[in-house]
């Protein structure tokens, strides 16, 4: 896998994190560990594409 392929690969698992996270904050009661999770994984995605960016 090339590094543009892994970068959009990476862009897209986070916009599906946004839409879960997004998904989840609107319900009447949203699980806070869920919420946590889905963050930090957004976060561990965004590092990981701008690493690949500064290499």
């Amino acid at each position: 896998m090339s590094m543009v392929e892994r970068v959009e690969s990476l862009k897209v698992k986070h916009r599906t994190l946004e839409a879960l996270l997004r998904h989840e904050t609107q319900r009447p009661l949203p699980d806070p560990a869920i919420v946590t999770r889905l963050k930090r994984e957004k976060l561990r995605i965004k590092d990981e594409i701008a690493r690949i960016a500064l290499a």
